[in-house]
């Protein structure tokens, strides 16, 4: 059991403004957060500088404000926290637990795939580079063993990282420190507790369990909430035309986001502003009533449409 202070985090990547899925995990987060009394920290994960747009960051964060979700002191940014992933990976070049790697995609693209579409690494490089080849990204090396974590939402869980993950990039070929070990030092670093985030990354969790153990972190409580998809069961992103949150309306989307979570606004809250909603989902919250499943969001054909609806 975790008996540290509550310190919590919503981390979105500025890749666009944020849309009805975002909002179900931010809300997720900062009810979690604050039901427990506790801090709630935001941080812009712009790791992957090529995919974020200009502007983005502001556009969130005027959206969370908008919505009543306030957050907690400074907000991190992961492209200023270079120096820290740095740091990191010298850490695991010192104990051995990473290697480079010069395969590039095309080289991986017939390999084995896991259930959640990546490549399964089939550890080309992992005993030193073939002849001639030039390093181009580092991996960390992992065990042929289970690695067994519990959900908050989703239960007891457990993943083989060798069989359906191989070993993982650190660091691309870009010269970029990839997503999992920044996260990893970045949680730490903020001291957080519990992570609350979108069950789109709820298998990326023992690559990070895993590097927190190389690296000697401390390992947060995890929940994966529901995901927003479209009518074609895609995960609402930029990728698949996710329109951004209405500027009018924000109480009735709010309600539809609460009602995703497990907790549909009673009648007489019908009409609410979003400080009114989330003061009473904050009364009410517990987080093993939220449901697994995923929400599929609906077309906004008229004014009275709400975004989301239970998926069958």
């Amino acid at each position: 059991m975790n008996l540290a202070p509550y310190v919590g985090r919503f981390a979105p990547s500025p890749t666009g403004p944020l849309h009805a899925g975002s909002l179900v995990a931010a809300v997720a987060s900062w009810l979690d957060a604050r039901a427990a009394g506790g801090r709630w920290l935001v941080r812009m994960e712009d790791i992957d500088r090529p995919r974020c747009e200009p502007g983005a960051a502001d556009t969130i964060l005027r959206q969370m404000e908008a919505y009543g979700l306030v957050w907690d002191g400074e907000v991190w940014v992961q492209s200023q926290r270079d120096d820290a992933y740095a740091a990191a990976l010298d850490a695991l070049k010192a104990r051995g637990a990473v290697y480079p790697c010069a395969c590039t995609r095309s080289q991986l693209a017939a390999a084995p795939r896991n259930h959640e579409g990546e490549i399964v690494y089939p550890g080309t490089c992992r005993n030193g580079l073939p002849a001639g080849a030039v390093a181009r990204s580092w991996r960390v090396r992992v065990p042929d063993v289970s690695t067994h974590f519990h959900d908050r939402i989703h239960g007891d869980l457990q993943q083989n990282l060798a069989h359906e993950v191989g070993d993982f990039i650190v660091k691309r070929a870009d010269g970029l420190f990839a997503y999992q070990l920044a996260v990893v030092v970045d949680d730490a670093d903020q001291g957080i507790t519990h992570v609350v985030r979108g069950a789109d990354l709820l298998w990326n969790t023992p690559r990070q369990i895993y590097l927190q153990t190389l690296l000697g972190l401390p390992t947060p409580a995890y929940a994966h909430v529901p995901l927003v998809t479209n009518a074609a069961g895609q995960k609402l992103s930029k990728q698949t035309l996710a329109p951004a949150l209405p500027e009018s309306g924000r109480g009735a989307v709010l309600a539809q986001a609460l009602a995703v979570l497990g907790y549909p606004p009673p009648r007489e809250l019908e009409g609410a502003k979003p400080a009114e909603l989330l003061a009473w989902a904050r009364v009410h919250w517990h987080i093993t009533n939220v449901p697994p499943r995923p929400a599929v969001a609906k077309p906004a054909q008229a004014p009275d449409n709400l975004p989301l609806a239970p998926s069958p």
